[in-house]
């Protein structure tokens, strides 16, 4: 599984870092920092609450 971030529709309002802080971080000018694009089985749920929270629909998981 792959973290995928849509840059032009994410806008760093940070509700995947709240849904899963271990694999998203909103830095201090706005962007988002993905901390592990590649999360093992262990944060599937973390990884897959993170995109169902994102107001902007600016993340996608996919598989490899």
């Amino acid at each position: 599984m792959r973290i995928v971030v849509d840059r032009d529709r994410c806008t760093g309002l940070g509700m995947c870092e709240a849904e899963a802080p271990d694999l998203f971080e909103v830095q201090d000018d706005g962007t988002l920092k993905v901390l592990n694009d590649r999360p093992g089985p262990a944060a599937r749920e973390a990884a897959e609450s993170a995109v169902m929270a994102c107001p902007t629909e600016a993340l996608s998981l996919v598989e490899d």
